[in-house]
């Protein structure tokens, strides 16, 4: 592998990481700010999130589970009062 071809594969690497940064902050706002959303729609929205995760990075379901899951499952404890 290149330097020029290495430096590409970072570079895409790190676009994919800001894409999902932003997705899983738009899933969290949405969530905490969207007080018609029903328990179930919330999950719905988590598990599509994982959904568009693994699917930017496969093979990372137990990432997710440990990075993210933890926190959206404090949020939805706090929003509607569930574990």
């Amino acid at each position: 592998m290149t330097d020029a071809d290495r430096k590409a594969a970072i570079e895409h690497e790190n676009k994919m990481i800001r894409r999902l940064r932003f997705l899983v902050d738009l899933t969290f706002a949405t969530i905490a700010q969207d007080y018609d959303m029903t328990l179930d729609q919330a999950w719905e929205h988590v598990l599509a999130l994982k959904g568009a995760a693994v699917s930017m990075f496969p093979g990372k379901d137990e990432a997710f589970d440990l990075i993210y899951l933890p926190r959206f499952s404090r949020l939805l404890a706090e929003r509607f009062g569930a574990n």
